[in-house]
């Protein structure tokens, strides 16, 4: 059977994938999420014509001529209005965000002014019409569209909505994934493993990525190959109403590769088994009811990425939150022999340079190695079949971080 390109697998993975539903929450619970609805501001800002800094309150008329001496007949601090009126050579002492009083047009502030005592000041420099005075409505008024649907709730958008009147608001649900490792030679990290065991370290790296696009994670641990075990851990993840279910090895072609049987064994629809990409070539998609379940490759690498390229963009599509890798183009600085039937992510340093960005691919690209793609910062990007490359020749690549 021919593999199915990547962008095949992509495609189809993606395909019906919508946001599941909406949910209310609070202002402390917002940051990060999807708004679900468009959002109209619930009162005026300002609600009154407000001062924009300390100073005095006073008529343009006053101060035509300069210096101007006034009479100070009240004071306007913030969250309490002067309930007078300024007439012709008065003035009132008024603070940042305090309401305008009634008669006076600008706001002189308190640097170009003498203080004469005795309830008096002298205004040394001219001031025009409205000067540091924010209008009413000046930031937007009551039933006017703040927010689109679709924003994610950035900490602006959030002190948007706050100063609005919102204390909650509708949001896409989140998605939640349940991560369920497998195999007989893993250990958590903090154990003392065994001559023929490791500590599993995918969980960890495919939980952030989901977290990095507003997907909640589930991580249900690690399952020895065990078809029953592996199916109560399927199970628990299934009566969790998980939206995606990723497995993390065990889905090759091993005798002891136990998670394609027992998901389809539950129930689950198979759409694709192994895919033209290296590392990834083992990756698993179908459907069980409604949940999505993905089936990475056991060796790290290879699992995280496949987690960047297939898991990321469907719990974004779920998630209601737009979504599109990095890709950019630079030139390779080593020659590149001709690439086989499988599209090739090569990890690799990208460097900004003023010639442009400078890629330069890992000498050993084994999907095993950690250290190498933490260093990495791209994937460098081969079609299937591309030819042997020169230094100096234009590339692509993904940008991990």
């Amino acid at each position: 059977m021919a593999l199915l390109p990547v962008a095949k697998a992509l495609e189809r993975l993606l395909d019906g994938a919508e946001p599941a539903g909406t949910e209310t929450v609070g202002l402390g619970e917002a940051s990060g999420r999807v708004l679900a609805a468009p959002l109209h501001a619930l009162r005026t800002q300002p609600p009154f014509d407000a001062s924009a800094m300390d100073g005095y309150a006073v008529r343009v008329a006053d101060i035509a001529s300069l210096p101007a001496r006034l009479k100070v007949i009240g004071e306007a601090p913030a969250g309490k209005q002067f309930t007078g009126t300024v007439a012709q050579g008065e003035t009132v002492r008024i603070f940042t965000g305090a309401p305008v009083p009634l008669g006076s047009d600008t706001v002189v502030i308190q640097e170009n002014v003498n203080d004469l005592g005795n309830g008096e000041i002298e205004v040394l420099e001219p001031a025009v019409l409205g000067r540091n005075i924010r209008a009413r409505g000046l930031d937007f008024k009551q039933g006017d569209l703040i927010l689109d649907a679709g924003r994610v709730l950035d900490p602006a958008a959030l002190s948007l909505i706050a100063a609005a009147n919102h204390p909650e608001m509708a949001v896409v649900r989140a998605p939640l994934v349940a991560i369920i490792a497998t195999g007989d030679e893993l250990l958590p990290p903090g154990s003392n493993p065994g001559p023929d065991q490791i500590i599993a370290s995918n969980a960890y790296g495919v939980g952030a990525i989901a977290q990095s696009v507003g997907a909640h994670v589930l991580d249900l641990g690690i399952a020895p190959d065990r078809t029953e075990a592996i199916s109560a851990l399927v199970t628990k993840a299934l009566d969790a109403e998980a939206d995606v279910i990723v497995t993390l090895g065990g889905a090759s072609v091993g005798d002891h590769d136990l998670v394609h049987g027992v998901l389809t064994g539950l129930g689950m629809d198979l759409d694709f088994w192994k895919i033209a990409m290296r590392p990834g070539k083992p990756l698993m998609f179908g459907r069980l009811g409604d949940t999505r379940c993905i089936g990475l490759p056991g060796n790290p690498v290879a699992s995280l990425i496949c987690a960047h390229i297939f898991l990321k963009p469907l719990l974004a599509k779920l998630g209601g939150r737009p979504y599109s890798p990095d890709i950019r183009t630079g030139v390779l600085d080593t020659a590149m022999a001709a690439n086989d039937l499988r599209q090739d992510f090569v990890r690799a340093i990208a460097r900004e340079t003023p010639d442009g960005l400078i890629v330069t691919p890992y000498t050993i690209q084994d999907s095993s190695m950690l250290r190498t793609l933490a260093d990495a910062n791209c994937a460098l990007m081969r079609e299937p079949f591309a030819p042997a490359a020169e230094s100096g020749s234009a590339c692509r690549v993904m940008m991990l971080r």
